[in-house]
């Protein structure tokens, strides 16, 4: 019996490592797959090892995530790993992300070609000081219906809420780290901006809980995240809006007037008189960009996203809710050069997107239908702060000495009128934490870059002169953002 036990305990693990052998296998081959060897247009040099593909979250319902990929350019095996999302909701973390913004290849407007951003956040070698490059970056475009990403069931778009995106992202994470085993004991890392000011605190409460109560398929090694000109509460954020517009000159003290009477920010069905008020806010941010309002705005004539924002200002909106729910992260000239360059049929080829004609008809880099469907059902995401700077979890390693408590981290471009600092400020202090470090200046090539301040939990931080797109309107120092944030150091406080 013995003999015939041990036999049998011999043959299952023969079997386990067969399985696990097996498993490892397949997770080589798609990932392989998913290598992208060069995206036309692309320049010779430096070299970007990059992978793209589909992740499927709900095999129920055919649902997948599209991801796009970069290995760090220097030492990749020693880089924690960073997620990044794009809000909207219905904006593609591809098209502004990745392409406009952060990713070491940009979409350029001659011929839609390929640019390497000297400022990408998977490379650090030109940062002031030098600090080294220390990440791994990739993307998803979240939710469902954005891009390329695909769901077989158009029910799922009927019932797109907070909750819904935060269980496919997490369903991403494990489904993803099993195609890439070789990372799944790196510290990881979440950001984003705008309306992933929900979608980012969220989902680091999902992985948080699923690692706490060992529900998850497998442990995600997460250590903090970062949000910029987040959508956080409500209340704080129409607030801040409003003031922001007359502190800024945008509109007269007789409307500012008529907001502080007949606007009550804490209820969604705002009042005609509110309305009207607020009509005249957005009729301003038609002639000047709400998301950059010192900035050119962009005068392109295209049919493309470029209207949606035009479009939306124009639509008689019943609730005001639906009217603040606009784009949050639109630029309509860069969304256009993204459109251009991945509607290309050699691109998609190239870049495992579309692949069978999985999605008809043209790419958006923000999708309409998606907005107005949307659930808002969350008004804030503050408790989720306050719930995770209580548990002690490490939600950003900004840390300015051996003894402070783990910090979250909030960054703004104060020229961004949709999401403005103003707003976000009232958010921080919502929160009553201890001061730590007064209001003060940071300096990026002996001038200041913008100011920040520290709490006993969190860190809030100003980007001079940027707007809604921080890593877009200032690189250098959104670079910057993110390599002190991730290395745990302190922004420099003096020149």
């Amino acid at each position: 019996m013995a003999a015939a036990g041990l036999s049998l305990y011999l043959v299952s693990t023969l079997a386990l490592l067969a399985f696990s052998s097996c498993s490892l296998s397949l997770a080589s081959d798609q990932r392989d797959a998913d290598r992208v060897a060069r995206l036309p247009g692309q320049p010779e040099s430096p070299s970007v090892s990059q992978f793209a593909g589909y992740v499927t979250v709900n095999e129920r319902h055919g649902r997948a995530l599209f991801y796009w990929f970069f290995e760090a350019q220097t030492t990749p095996e020693e880089k924690p790993l960073l997620l990044w999302l794009n809000g909207g909701p219905g904006c593609s973390s591809i098209g502004y992300g990745a392409a406009s913004e952060l990713g070491p290849l940009r979409v350029v407007r001659q011929g839609a070609a390929l640019k390497f951003n000297e400022y990408a956040w998977s490379k650090g070698a030109l940062l002031v000081c030098m600090l080294p490059e220390f990440l791994v970056l990739f993307m998803l475009k979240s939710p469902v219906g954005v891009g390329f990403s695909y769901t077989n069931k158009s029910s799922d778009l009927d019932k797109l809420n907070d909750n819904f995106v935060a269980e496919d992202a997490y369903s991403f994470l494990v489904n993803w780290l099993e195609r890439f085993p070789e990372y799944k004991d790196r510290e990881f890392y979440i950001s984003g901006e705008s309306y992933a000011g929900h979608y980012v605190p969220q989902l680091a409460e999902l992985v948080y809980d699923r690692n706490k109560d060992k529900k998850g398929k497998s442990y995600i090694n997460l250590k903090g995240f970062i949000v910029g000109n987040p959508i956080t509460n409500d209340y704080y954020d129409s607030k801040g809006l409003a003031e922001y517009a007359w502190s800024h000159a945008v509109v007269s003290d007789e409307v500012y007037d008529h907001i502080k009477k007949y606007c009550n920010f804490k209820n969604s069905n705002y009042s005609d008189d509110c309305s009207a008020a607020m009509d005249i806010v957005y009729s301003q941010y038609q002639e000047i960009d709400i998301y950059n309002i010192y900035a050119p705005k962009c005068l392109l004539n295209q049919t493309s996203a470029s209207f949606a924002a035009q479009a939306f200002f124009e639509k008689d909106q019943d609730q005001f809710r639906r009217r603040i729910r606009m784009f949050s992260g639109y630029d309509p000239c860069y969304s256009s050069y993204a459109e251009d360059y991945f509607n290309k049929q050699e691109v998609q080829k190239a870049f495992h997107a579309n692949a069978g004609g999985l999605r008809p008809g043209k790419w958006h880099v923000c999708s309409d239908p998606i907005l107005n469907s949307y659930n808002f059902s969350v008004f804030s995401v503050l408790p989720i702060y306050s719930k995770l700077i209580k548990a002690g979890l490490r939600v950003w390693l900004y840390s300015p000495s051996p003894k402070s408590k783990s910090l979250y981290l909030s960054y703004s471009g104060d020229a961004d009128g949709r999401v403005p600092v103003i707003g976000s400020r009232y958010c921080v202090e919502a929160l009553d934490l201890p001061l730590k470090t007064q209001w003060q200046p940071w300096y990026l090539d002996k001038q200041v870059a913008g100011r920040f301040v520290e709490y006993h939990g969190m860190s809030m931080v100003t980007v001079r002169g940027a707007g809604h797109l921080v890593p877009l309107n200032k690189p250098a120092e959104g670079l910057m953002l993110i390599n002190t944030f991730l290395r745990g150091e302190q922004l420099p406080a003096h020149r």
